[in-house]
């Protein structure tokens, strides 16, 4: 992936990042999600052999960050043909905008690969935000499930989000008027 982005990463200005992080499930993680897509939670004793991690479509992940959002533009056009047999999930906007909050897909790096990796693309606020949020709320101690996933947290959360996008939006407006043209600087 960082290869692939080499170009994009030369041309950055100084303001400006691409960041690229991996993972790797935790085992712990990797069975509950297992289970998790079993009717009830329980594993069916007769179909053992079915209960493979590397069935999972995010056993492995890279997500790649970027700031401004015309980056995020750039890396995906970047990582495009290398992701081009890859399935496409984006990530939908929020308050029913057309634009996906990330885009994302899930393939294998090579035909005779056994794991599916799923590769996230995403603005760099809203991707940090993220690093936050899945322990916090996606995947919080089990005390707190139903405190995390209340209205009155899950509403603050799509508000920090929306105010992510909003402040990249404008950050990107004042970088081109700062140049003096609609044009984005290079």
């Amino acid at each position: 992936m960082r290869r692939d982005l080499l170009d994009v990463s030369l041309s950055l200005e100084r303001y400006e990042q691409v960041l690229v992080t991996s993972r790797m499930k935790e085992c712990d993680s990797a069975v509950d999600a297992l289970r998790r897509r079993q009717p009830f939670g329980l594993f069916d004793v007769k179909r053992a052999e079915e209960y493979s991690i590397t069935a999972l479509p995010d056993l492995a992940a890279v997500r790649v960050m970027a700031f401004p959002e015309r980056r995020v533009a750039d890396a995906h056009g970047a990582l495009r043909s290398t992701l081009s047999s890859w399935r496409f999930d984006p990530v939908p906007g929020r308050d029913g905008s057309d634009v996906p909050l990330a885009l994302k897909y899930f393939g294998k790096s090579a035909p005779d690969a056994k794991i599916t990796s799923e590769v996230q693309i995403v603005g760099l606020l809203v991707g940090l935000f993220w690093e936050v949020e899945h322990s916090a709320i996606y995947k919080p101690h089990p005390n707190l499930r139903g405190v995390v996933r209340s209205d009155s947290v899950l509403q603050p959360r799509d508000e920090v989000l929306s105010a992510l996008q909003r402040f990249e939006a404008a950050f990107e407006e004042a970088i081109r008027s700062a140049s003096g043209s609609d044009a984005t600087p290079s």
